[in-house]
């Protein structure tokens, strides 16, 4: 099983590039930036990205956000991610990135999505990876900073293809940026919104963002399976989740791996996916491995989580074709995949 995981064709849904800034990455941009951090040694990774719910992680999470000044820090930053996931398999990419996290620092917009951009390119020639700009609105900020990130993306329409929801949940619903998702949507961008797991009101912000925004995807969601009307509406309506197993297991102490399980039987469309794996210390591999052994997932369920992530990308019908066409001819060469 470990084989067949590590040589399969991969997507992946839900990562933040800003989540992919390792303990060394970090230090060498704060060098290079004049920037004092708390800790100054990578001797203990574990030290310097300390946290145990989903507060605390975002703590650490915009802590290191604080290195990230020039154009090139945010190229090098992208160019880690395609570096480290071309040897996972992983020949596709939606990746979401926060401007106003960065914005708010004085780092101009700009400067955040060329950046970015120069490494997408560049991924694409050079490693064969294709990849798509998702950018999210920090939904503990004011709608009206929301309105004010989609202007500033304006210039650079054709470089996102989609806008979603992350950040601290607690009295942020889904609903507080309703407005500001229906004019995303009239632009043309593809929706998604986190829908963190275990949180206070998880089942009606689910509903509101599936129902009052009418986004296509909830970012991790198992909380869908906490009603049963809600478990029927994503299986008919075939809406996706990107679920992280292994950020459950820092944020809520378990994978929730018995959930996709669960989700993959009920009709459902999980994904497994990397979320911030600096932070959480595991990438595609990592994530899909825990999934099949806490999940107890078949090979076959195993492929069809890749399945479900590549129909439910936001690529050109063509490319979609091909990828799945790569994954299926993979999966039919793999029959009898069994165990470890």
């Amino acid at each position: 099983m470990t084989a067949f995981i590590e040589q399969m064709p991969k997507a992946e849904l839900h990562m933040h590039i800003e989540g992919v800034l390792e303990p060394e990455l970090k230090l060498q941009m704060a060098a290079r930036n004049g920037i004092d951090l708390p800790h100054d040694s990578v001797d203990d990774p574990a030290a310097m990205y300390d946290f145990d719910d989903l507060p605390t992680f975002l703590d650490a999470r915009y802590e290191g956000d604080t290195v990230l000044i020039t154009e090139t820090d945010f190229y090098d930053l992208g160019m880690a991610y395609y570096s480290t996931v071309v040897h996972e398999n992983l020949v596709y990419a939606e990746i979401f990135f926060d401007p106003q996290a960065h914005t708010t620092r004085g780092v101009e917009f700009s400067t955040v999505i060329e950046g970015l951009h120069r490494a997408q390119v560049d991924a694409e020639q050079q490693l064969g990876i294709e990849s798509h700009l998702i950018m999210c609105f920090l939904r503990d900020l004011s709608a009206e900073s929301a309105h004010e990130a989609l202007e500033q993306a304006a210039p650079y329409r054709d470089w996102i293809i989609g806008v979603g929801l992350d950040s601290d949940e607690h009295r942020n619903p889904p609903a507080k940026f309703a407005d500001v998702f229906a004019a995303a949507a009239a632009e043309g961008y593809r929706l998604t919104m986190h829908c963190d797991v275990d949180q206070e009101n998880s089942v009606t912000h689910i509903w509101q963002a599936i129902d009052d925004v009418g986004v296509e995807r909830i970012d991790h969601g198992v909380n869908a399976l906490d009603e049963r009307a809600l478990i029927r509406e994503f299986a008919s309506r075939r809406i996706g989740q990107t679920v992280c197993p292994i950020s459950n297991r820092y944020v809520v102490g378990e994978s929730r791996s018995r959930d996709i399980k669960q989700m993959l039987d009920e009709g459902m469309r999980p994904t497994v996916n990397s979320d911030d794996p600096a932070y959480f210390r595991g990438y595609m591999n990592d994530n899909l491995a825990v999934a099949q052994r806490d999940g107890d997932l078949s090979a076959e369920e195993v492929g069809q989580l890749m399945r479900n992530a590549f129909a439910m990308s936001w690529t050109t019908d063509s490319r979609k074709r091909a990828h799945l066409a790569a994954l299926d001819d993979y999966l039919a060469a793999s029959t009898g995949v069994d165990g470890d």
